[in-house]
Order: C-alpha cells, then sequence, then structure tokens
C-alpha cells in the first residue's frame, strides 16, 4: 500500500506532498487507523540517560518541526520521537524550493533553514500530547541571531522547553543557517556547552527533575576533529551525542541531476559517513550514549549502526523511502540482535 501512497506523492512538489502525507497521517491517527496500518508496536525496553525508551527507534528531528504532528507519529511504533529543531522565535526559513529527493540515491536534500513556529508554539503542542513515549526537542537559533550570540538563543530555547521535554538536543550541526556549523569547534564549542550545562542544571535543581542534555554534531569531520568534539563533550559533562545530522559532501551522489543543490543530504549516501563518526565517539566517549541516525533504511542497516557503536537509533529519510513498516522491522531486528 505504501509504495501506491509514494507512486503518487513523489508526482508532486516535495514539501508539498511532506504537508500531505502529515496530513493524511493525523486523520487516520483521529479515527483509530494508524494501528491496523503498521501493526502492534515493538516491546524492547531500554534504560538510557535515566530514561526508559520503549524500543530503541526514534524519529529524527526535522519531521516534524513544530510537534504538531506528534500523536500521529508517536502511533507509526517509535520508542521515542524527538521534534524540532525549534528557535525562539517563528521563522519561514529558506526560500522555496528547498527539499529535493534524489530517488536514484534514496536520499534527500533539504535547505529549509530551520523553518517553525517558534519555541511557545512548540511547547504549547508537546504539553497536549498524548504520545506515552520519550519526546526529545531539538533546539537552535534563529538566522537573525549572529552566530556570536547563539547562546542566548539557545538558552531561551532551553529555558521554554525543559518543563516539557524528556531530552533536549542542542543542534550546531545544520549546513542551512550559516557560520552554525562553526560552532562545534575549540573554544566556541566549550564556550556554548559550558553555559547550557551549567543552565540546564540549574533548571533540573528547580524541577527536581533530570533532562538529559544531548548535542548533534555532523558528519563532516576529521578524525582529529571528532576528538575535539568528544573531549568537549565529556569536558562539559553533556549526557548524549547524536551522530550524525545531513552532510554537504556530494561525493556519493555526483551523477544525480539535483547533486548541485545546496543543503544537507540525508538518506543512504550518508550511512557510512555517519558509521564511521559513531565508531570514533565510541572510541573516545566508550560509556556515552550514542543516538545513530543517517541512512538506516532497512534491519541490517539498523543493526550495522547498532554494531558500530550506537545505543538507540533514529530514523528519517528511510521513512520517506520505505515507508511506516520500516519502524517495526528495524525495532524487531534490535530486540533479536
Amino acid at each position: 500500500m505504501y509504495l501506491l501512497a509514494r507512486s503518487l506523492l513523489f508526482r508532486i512538489d516535495p514539501e508539498t506532498s511532506h504537508g500531505l502525507a502529515l496530513g493524511t497521517l493525523d486523520a487516520l491517527h483521529r479515527v483509530g487507523g494508524v494501528a491496523p496500518l503498521v501493526g502492534k508496536s515493538i516491546g524492547d525496553p531500554v534504560e538510557l540517560m535515566g530514561l526508559r525508551f520503549a524500543n530503541r527507534v526514534g524519529l529524527a528531528a526535522g519531521l516534524d518541526k513544530d510537534a504538531d504532528h506528534l500523536d500521529a507519529l508517536g502511533a507509526l511504533g517509535f520508542g521515542f520521537v524527538e521534534v524540532g529543531t525549534v528557535t525562539p522565535k517563528a521563522q519561514p526559513g529558506n526560500p522555496k524550493p528547498r527539499l529535493f529527493r534524489l530517488a536514484g540515491h534514496d536520499a534527500i536534500i533539504n535547505r529549509f533553514g530551520f523553518n517553525n513556529k517558534g519555541v511557545e508554539h512548540l511547547v504549547a503542542q508537546v504539553k497536549k500530547r498524548h504520545y506515552q513515549g520519550v519526546v526529545g526537542i531539538n533546539i537552535g537559533k534563529n538566522l537573525s541571531t549572529a552566530v556570536d550570540n547563539a547562546l542566548d538563543d539557545y538558552l531561551i530555547c532551553l529555558d521554554a522547553v525543559h518543563s516539557v521535554a524528556d531530552y533536549i538536543t542542542v543542534n550546531i550541526s545544520s549546513p542551512n543557517t550559516p557560520g552554525l556549523r562553526t560552532l562545534q569547534f575549540g573554544e566556541q564549542l566549550d564556550g556554548l556547552l559550558g553555559p547550557i550545562r551549567e543552565r540546564s542544571r540549574a533548571l533540573d535543581a528547580q524541577a527536581e527533575r533530570k533532562v538529559p542534555l544531548l548535542i548533534k554534531i555532523a558528519p563532516d569531520m576529521s578524525e582529529e576533529e571528532v576528538a575535539l568534539v568528544a573531549e568537549s563533550i565529556a569536558r562539559n559533562e553533556l549526557d548524549g551525542v547524536i551522530a550524525t545530522n545531513t552532510t554537504v559532501s556530494r561525493e556519493a551522489v555526483q551523477s544525480d541531476p539535483q547533486a548541485s543543490e545546496a543543503g544537507g543530504l540525508s538518506g543512504k549516501p550518508v550511512f557510512e559517513a555517519s558509521n564511521v563518526v559513531i565508531r570514533l565517539l565510541r572510541q573516545h566517549l566508550p560509556t556515552l550514549p550514542i543516538i545513530g541516525v543517517g541512512g538506516i533504511d532497512s534491519a541490517e542497516a539498523a543493526k550495522a549502526k547498532i554494531a558500530a557503536g550506537a545505543d538507540l537509533i533514529q530514523l528519517y529519510s528511510g521513512l520517506i523511502y520505505q515507508g511506516p513498516k520500516l519502524v517495526n522491522e528495524c525495532a524487531r531486528a534490535l530486540k533479536a540482535h
């Protein structure tokens, strides 16, 4: 059934079909039609970062930027759902078109630029949720905020989402906000993570509830750069890392007519690049929880991500190409692994 739906959706503009698919999923959920579509969720409880995940398969940030579809997406069988990236103020993102399918490579290029309705809207949506799984919130900075003042935006978002998030992810690795990836290295990274960690601890103490703090990093790093990032993660005592975001490399898709489009590339071509980063992180951070994301489009790919060193996984592009059945397929494979 999904292959038929996908063939129809792939005939129209990618961003339009994205909205149409989410709207259809919401409608199905309202009449109880999602569970029969995907089957019974796979139970494989995992305790990590002080949280209990129903299974090891999550939804990556970016698909539901505003938490407008949280309940319907959760009903697909995910053990956890990450929403965002959210910024302090609503912003439209980059001009359209900004989403491109590279169907011959099972890949997607996006240059959305953190389009979202603002942190107040997202918090209100998360408060209304019925989904009982773990919900992570991915935070970023507004385009209009200078990189030198990025910390201000992250702290605003942290303050706003702390009370409704099960974990919080600091996104400094999107290639679609100018200068953002420069925050991943050296003194700038410590200058960002130190105050965010300090504020999160204060909020934890005030709420008498620990909300794990994670960072999402890019795949486009050398071994030395990964080592430096790992040192900063350890030094600032973060609770976990998500590896990885999209890549700016086009090496694997050079033959595609849309390969020259600017933006972050996701899907199958980023699979091994993210695995390399995960392996390096695991060497430097042997006990730190790692969420592996990038190019997972099958049960075997899910197992390979865990074998690389990830504790949990997240789906995005694979879900677009393979459909909702991928969630339970991966969860079942990891339970048996």
